[in-house]
């Protein structure tokens, strides 16, 4: 029936035969009813939800109430009433206008008989007023996690305004999901989108999601992890039962969300299937979480078993949960990161910030939009080309289209994320997918999903790729256009800028020194926090800066051995940065340059159990920037004084910003294979002068990996992929080879050879009978020589020379 216009009979039934001419007197009303009901319906789930937040989930642990009890009666009893009363109300007010409409029916149906007319009196009407169209700019996308499956946000519930109270109650009350396919209310599910991974969900009433009824064959999902809502056909869900079939143990290892959703859907299909599994009560957060990650893992081995010993049929939702009117609320689900806190509270935004509209991305939202790029109906640059939104903030800064702001933050995160096999972790367009096409390219590390390439560059030419052995990825091969996916002709200069001018944060710009006169500059004096191998007093030394007293900070016994050895004595090492006072930077001081990088386990992406800035090693930062601050020079003081801090790119969005809030500036991404051989992006705050300058071999600088091998042994590849601590990270290649041949065989790098990549002198850290994993840890925590001799350099118009 079409919106705002009388029933089809009344038509039918007019002495004319014809439509009534103009428009029905009750449209204007039927419109305000349905904002009255609209606004009735935000503030009964509104006042549900504020009420539900009160209470203590499961596993909640010690979970404050709001209001004390006999308070909480009160109010929710005051409120409940006015609620009702505003729904009776309403009640009324329909039945009046029901009244109105019945004459009209009445005329228009006298010639029929009196059972007849008379079941036409009882049949209620339905007027349903038209939606306008609102005049609004492109809506924005909601973020969702790389591996999330997340494509429709929630929007305000828009219920169906019945005439009387018997029907509108009868309207949805009409079962749902009765397509004899399974997969009612309530039900714990697998459900599978195009580019994403099997994820966890439950199945819910389209009442709760506030939309329209599910199509035929279809049913709404609420996702876990982040409490979301998209339509799935039956045929792309599996019964949670198909865990061991299902479960992506790559994507719960990389990715937060996936494991926080496992977690809440196992502590649902725990609870249901009456198994426990204790939590420990723990006042420390560390120990929380560890607790929470041994109880995840006890959950995973249960589901992976069977659900035993229950097995599917304890996974039944229970009656209360089968009712289309049950509502779930993401808030009262446990988070993994903080099992016993209660959730903080989100910052105030000003209406400015706020969307005006929600924009809902469903499966087929970017396919439509890249068909009416291919009718010439649409600028591929007005839409993100790596999810289909259309609120654009940048340009894609490899190939022709845009980028959203959500999608600018995934690859900013991902774009230097890698696997074990030396291959991006994610899709170069999407920063998504989990079927990827490698390249075959020894020298390339780029990865494709199956989804873009079918999409963008046409159907079917993902299985193409597949055959064609080698593959060269787009990025490769001599031409640039390959149907809509066009590469950029100045890709690599867009890349430098894109993560330059990344910075959603502004600063003052640094003070400037000014040159110091030949004759009167000093010695340095150093302070090097986290200084590893001493690479910064190495470089000072090949630069001819001389060295008045270098002070450093180290707790590796076999890091101290090599400093300690190579430079013969003149580093004082004063042990754990945490144990240094500002007694003591006054007594070694004072210091005109300051040096460190902290611990990346727990900011690097690539951690699956990293604990962010504020947890584990990612709070030694906050040692640094404590004696910075120490070593500044005092008011009045007027010397030059530099700085530098150092960590990796592949960190959290929010762990750089905060990072950047601390230091008062934003960092340089600086990749070592510009003046090395090897792949080694690092983010560089400071205020080194030129610090923003191009990075530039020198003569001596030795480019490829052939430069760098000993006698009578051949490279395989011209550059190596990041070389970290562990061994595998030598390994080249989606076949895992080994990166030198030696007399027809493949072999390792020696660790002659891996110190020249970094740009150490031969045999640096030969010392102490060390083994080669040994001296592989050490330089896989090192500095890129090249890199901080282009950063150290300026400091020669500074202080004295050799």
């Amino acid at each position: 029936m079409a919106s705002g216009r009388l029933p089809r009979e009344v038509f039918q039934t007019c002495p004319t035969g014809r439509r009534p001419r103009g428009r029905p007197r009750t449209r204007w009303r039927d419109y305000m009813s349905r904002l009255c009901w609209e606004r009735l319906g935000i503030l009964r789930k509104s006042w549900r939800m504020w009420r539900g937040r009160g209470r203590p989930g499961p596993l909640c642990l010690g979970c404050p109430r709001d209001l004390d009890p006999d308070k909480r009666l009160r109010v929710d009893g005051w409120m409940d009433g006015l609620i009702d009363m505003i729904q009776n109300n309403l009640e009324c007010e329909e039945e009046k206008k029901a009244h109105e409409v019945e004459p009209m029916m009445n005329d228009g149906m006298a010639d029929q008989s009196g059972e007849e007319a008379q079941k036409k009196e009882e049949q209620p009407v339905i007027s349903l007023p038209p939606t306008p169209t609102p005049q609004t700019p492109p809506p924005q996308q909601q973020h969702t996690d790389p591996a999330s499956p997340t494509v429709a946000t929630t929007p305000e519930p828009v219920p169906v305004a019945c005439s009387n109270k018997s029907l509108r109650r009868s309207c949805e009350a009409e079962p749902e999901y009765e397509d004899g396919r399974g997969f009612g209310i309530g039900v714990l599910v697998w459900g599978k989108l195009r580019g994403f991974s099997w994820w966890p969900g439950r199945i819910v009433s389209w009442w709760i999601t506030g939309r329209s009824r599910a199509a035929e064959g279809t049913r709404w999902v609420m996702w876990f992890g982040d409490g979301k809502f998209s339509v799935v056909c039956v045929e792309k869900l599996l019964p949670l039962s198909s865990f061991s079939t299902a479960f992506h143990q790559l994507t719960y290892t990389k990715q937060p969300m996936y494991r926080k959703a496992i977690y809440e859907v196992l502590q649902t299909a725990s609870m249901r299937a009456g198994k426990l599994f204790p939590v420990c009560v723990s006042t420390d957060d560390s120990d929380s979480a560890k607790n929470v990650e041994l109880q995840t893992r006890q959950m995973i081995e249960w589901a992976s078993a069977g659900f035993l010993p229950t097995g599917a049929k304890g996974l039944e939702p229970p009656p209360a949960e089968q009712s289309p009117y049950t509502e779930v609320y993401p808030e009262m689900w446990v988070e993994p990161e903080a099992a016993a806190c209660p959730a903080p509270k989100k910052p105030r935004k000003s209406s400015l910030e706020k969307p005006k509209i929600k924009e809902i991305i469903d499966e087929g939202t970017r396919e439509r939009l890249v068909y009416e790029v291919r009718q010439k109906c649409r600028n591929i640059e007005d839409m993100c080309i790596s999810c289909g939104s259309l609120n654009v903030s940048l340009e894609h800064p490899l190939f022709i289209g845009a980028m959203c702001q959500s999608c600018k933050n995934c690859f900013l995160e991902c774009a230097y994320q890698y696997d074990d096999d030396g291959y991006q972790s994610y899709c170069t367009i999407c920063c998504g997918g989990r079927e990827v096409l490698m390249c075959g390219n020894n020298n390339c590390c780029r990865c494709f999903c199956v989804e873009c390439v079918d999409l963008l560059v046409g159907t079917g030419s993902a299985q193409a790729a597949i055959r064609e052995d080698p593959w060269n990825c787009y990025m490769c091969v001599s031409r640039n256009v390959f149907g809509l996916l066009r590469r950029r002709d100045d890709w690599t200069s867009r890349l430098q800028l894109f993560f330059a001018n990344n910075h959603d944060q502004e600063f003052e710009p640094p003070k400037l020194y000014t040159p110091v006169a030949a004759e009167k500059r000093q010695p340095i004096r150093v302070l090097s926090l986290f200084d590893g191998i001493a690479t910064g007093l190495l470089v000072l030394k090949d630069l001819g800066i001389q060295v008045e007293r270098y002070v450093a900070s180290e707790v590796c016994e076999d890091s101290i051995t090599v400093g300690m050895v190579r430079h013969h004595g003149r580093i004082m090492y004063v042990g754990d940065v945490r144990n240094i006072t500002h007694k003591h930077i006054q007594e070694w001081g004072p210091f005109d340059l300051v040096i460190g990088g902290s611990p990346c386990n727990d900011l690097s992406i690539v951690n699956p159990a990293r604990k962010g800035l504020f947890e584990g090693t990612g709070r030694l930062f906050f040692e640094f920037y404590r004696l910075l601050h120490e070593a500044r020079p005092k008011e009045g003081e007027d010397r030059p004084f530099f700085w530098l801090f150092e960590n990796v790119v592949a960190m959290g969005v929010s762990d750089k910003r905060d990072i950047s809030r601390f230091l008062e500036c934003n960092p340089v991404m600086i990749d070592a294979k510009e003046v090395s051989a090897a792949h080694r992006a690092r983010y560089f705050w400071g205020n080194l002068p030129g610090m923003n300058r191009p990075l530039t071999a020198m003569a001596n600088d030795r480019l490829d990996l052939q430069d760098c091998l000993e006698h009578g042994r051949t490279a395989k590849f011209d550059k190596l992929r990041t070389i970290t601590t562990r061994s595998n990270s030598i390994k080249q290649g989606k076949d895992q080879h080994f990166p030198v041949y030696m007399n027809n065989k493949e072999d390792i790098l020696w660790c002659t050879e891996m110190e020249r990549v970094f740009g150490f002198p031969v045999h640096y850290t030969d010392v102490s009978n060390m083994s080669r994993l040994a001296r592989q840890r050490l330089l896989g925590r090192s500095w890129s020589v090249p890199v901080i001799r282009h950063l150290f350099a300026p400091l020669k118009e500074y202080f004295a020379c050799l």
